[in-house]
């Protein structure tokens, strides 16, 4: 009996044993997943620094877990093409900027960018406690994906070229490089033309005269570009961008094969990277101008009436994008709802407030005119 007792103790360790390998080699086998990520930034601009903040931080906190392995955009394959290599599993997720995928839903362009609409506070509110989250999910969720926003940047620098645009007159006939579909409908109502080219053609393109102006991102990431060496003129703000947006992109079945553990601390990443990005972004703005104006930059200002033009030609492109599609009217309901909720409390709490403050907003009631509600 006694020989018996001692056989099944030494049997019950040795199962606990077993257990422990088995829970050991599971780990390990967690720890050998990588993912492939990509950007549709390329080295030689400073936005990808936003894609790589995210990875190393996952790597950090999961790295158990999963490793991602982060390649520049074009090192794989060119950037137009990470959207549909994302959404088949040919790679598991890839940074971008949501404005690229108009063409595909016209959704995406409020979700990457706003003309004269949101701040970076703005978006920041709205995706993390006014219910932008959510709608990310509903629109990238139409292509097999996941999305994280992790990326805010403020408003953009503006219109650079070798000739000075003092005023909106000054748009009439200009060629002027520019993205964003919402954007684009605007600039032609001011008398411009959108002429649309990657990132990285536009030095060369305002250099050789192809574009009478262009538009990039913010003035830490044009100073970068060596934007000041080819534009002699710089007219702000940014109204085309009053904040932008970026993230990753993640393939559905990719992301429901992690842990729920584990899904939890790659979103603790993008909300860390989110604030720093915002942060980032400010300072390097802030050195980009002082930069542009050491270098001999001039610097011109719209005036308020101006200002004023652009927000009414704004309102009426929202509602006219409303009218033509439902998921960009969901999204952009969604966004004017929060301002005028916000305005409660922001208002108020001058000059204190954070946010953008505008008394002139589209009009919820014809949005949902074309929503049917």
């Amino acid at each position: 009996m006694k020989q018996t007792t001692k056989f099944t103790l030494s049997g019950l360790a040795t199962g606990i044993a077993v257990a422990s390998l088995s829970a050991s080699l599971s780990t390990t086998a967690m720890a050998q997943e990588r993912w492939t990520m990509t950007s549709t930034w390329p080295d030689n601009l400073d936005l990808i620094q936003i894609d790589r903040h995210w990875a190393e931080l996952v790597n950090q906190l999961a790295g158990d877990e999963i490793t991602i392995d982060f390649h520049a955009g074009g090192t794989l394959m060119p950037g137009t093409e990470v959207f549909d290599a994302t959404e088949t599993g040919a790679i598991q997720a890839a940074g971008d900027w949501p404005g690229y995928w108009a063409g595909r839903s016209p959704a995406f362009s409020p979700l990457a960018t706003t003309t004269s609409l949101f701040n970076g506070v703005d978006y920041l509110n709205w995706i993390n406690q006014w219910g932008g989250f959510d709608l990310y999910q509903e629109v990238y969720g139409e292509y097999n994906m996941v999305y994280l926003p992790y990326g805010i940047t403020n408003n953009e620098s503006g219109f650079r070229g070798g000739t000075p645009i003092e005023s909106l007159a000054d748009l009439e006939g200009k060629r002027l490089r520019l993205s964003g579909r919402d954007q684009g409908r605007v600039l032609e109502q001011l008398g411009g033309s959108q002429v649309t080219l990657a990132g990285g053609e536009i030095y060369q393109a305002i250099e050789r005269g192809v574009v009478d102006g262009a538009e990039f991102s913010t003035p830490g990431v044009d100073y970068k570009a060596g934007f000041g060496e080819v534009a002699d003129y710089w007219m702000t703000p940014g109204w085309h961008q009053s904040a932008s947006v970026f993230g990753v992109m993640i393939n559905k079945d990719s992301w429901d094969s992690l842990s729920p553990e584990t899904q939890e601390k790659l979103k603790i990443a993008a909300q860390a990277t989110m604030t720093w990005s915002l942060a980032w972004s400010e300072k390097q703005s802030t050195e980009g101008t002082e930069k542009f104006l050491a270098d001999g930059t001039t610097i011109n200002q719209l005036s308020e009436e101006d200002l004023a033009r652009i927000q009414e030609i704004t309102n009426e492109v929202i509602v006219q994008g409303a009218c033509e599609d439902p998921m960009h009217a969901k999204v952009y309901h969604s966004m004017i709802s929060y301002l005028e909720n916000y305005a409660q409390w922001r208002d108020i709490s001058v000059p204190y407030n954070m946010s953008r403050v505008t008394d002139n907003l589209p009009s919820l009631e014809d949005i949902e005119a074309c929503m049917g509600e």
